[in-house]
This record gives C-alpha cells, structure tokens and sequence, in this order.
C-alpha cells in the first residue's frame, strides 16, 4: 500500500471520529438543554410572580392580556429604545380592577437590555406608580448596577405623569437622583419607566371608552 493510500485512510479515519464527537456532543448538548427547560421555565415564571407582587403588592390577582398599542405611542417609546412587553391586569381582593403590571424593556443600557416590571394604576387623571422592580440587567458593576439600589426606591409611590432625572438632587415627586456615573443606566431606567406610564395610560383609556 502506497504512502498516499495510507495518509488518506488516516485522514478519513481522522475525520469520522471528528464527525462522531461532534454528533455525540450535539446530542449531549440538545439533552441537557431539554432536561433543564422545563427548570429554566419555571424560574423564570417564579421570578415574574415575585416581579409582579413586588410591584403591586395588594393585588390579589393577575391575568395576562392581550393588547395593542397606538402607532403614535410605539412610535414614540421606540424612538427611545423602549419596548412594552407582557401586560397584566391586576385584580384586588373582591376582583376589581386594580391597575396594570408592565414588563418594560430600553435596549439603551450601558451594558444592553434593562428589562422592568411596574406596577400602574392609572385610574386617576395622573397615573400611580406603585413600585418598579427591576428584572434584568448588566450594567458596570459598582455603577449601573446599583440601579435596584439607587433608582428603584425613588420611583415608588408617585403620582407623576412622567419622570426626569438630575443630577443635582431631586426635589419635586417627578425628579429622580441620577447614579453618580451612570448617567446612561440612569436614562435608560427612567424612559423605561416612563414608557410604562404611558401605556398604562392609554390602555387605561381604551379600557373605559375614553379612546387615546
């Protein structure tokens, strides 16, 4: 057997354990991914229960729905890299409304994507922002990560049609202290929960006949 003849069997035989590993390790990988679904799934959803409890603790209830945003608005959110996500309406202990909870995502963060959930009830001229829990998030550590710890609690239990933030110290109920150094989290946090604010709003208004 010629030196060719060999080379090219070793190659072949080379290249069939490559194909097997490869296969093996797919098979591997498609298997623990379905194992661990079901888990990842149900995290998931466990996080969201608390997200929305955290934000709207006296509800009782909450029902997804299905909505559908005016063009003016989405225009509007996504020109400031705001996404409305899942919707909730929440239910009070003798099942009456009680506001909305709102995933709200800004891809402007420093670090990508802030994904929120707030709790909304918009059933006063001005919508009651109730509380905001942050969901996801990967900012600078040290900095934008301290979002939860900063920003959160200054949006809880205010009535404001919207919010800005200095950097100065806030004084009106509307005006939230920005993160020394994280001006862009900061940004990115507020439109997120403005964008919230809206929908809530206008969903509100469809709701009871009041258009938008």
């Amino acid at each position: 057997m010629s030196e060719k003849s060999k080379d090219f069997k070793v190659m072949i035989k080379e290249a069939g354990a490559l194909l097997l590993i490869t296969l093996v390790a797919g098979l591997l990988l498609g298997f623990v991914y379905e194992l661990t679904l079901k888990p990842r799934m149900k995290q998931q959803e466990l996080a969201i229960q608390r997200a929305c409890a955290e934000v709207m603790p006296d509800a009782a209830k909450f029902n997804e729905i299905e909505y559908t945003l005016s063009s003016n608005l989405e225009t509007a959110l996504a020109e400031s890299g705001i996404t409305i996500g899942t919707v909730y309406e929440a239910e009070d202990s003798a099942g009456s409304f009680a506001g909305y909870v709102l995933e709200s995502t800004s891809s402007e963060g420093y670090g990508g994507d802030i994904v929120l959930y707030l709790g909304v009830d918009p059933t006063q001229d001005t919508p009651h922002l109730i509380g905001v829990s942050i969901l996801s998030i990967s900012e600078t550590a040290g900095l934008g990560m301290r979002a939860e710890e900063v920003l959160v609690p200054q949006f809880a239990d205010k009535s404001v049609n919207d919010f800005i933030y200095t950097k100065t110290g806030a004084v009106n109920d509307n005006e939230i202290d920005a993160i020394s150094g994280a001006t862009i989290t900061t940004k990115a946090v507020t439109n997120a929960v403005n964008g919230g604010l809206q929908a809530a709003t206008e969903l509100y208004k469809n709701k009871v006949g009041g258009g938008v």
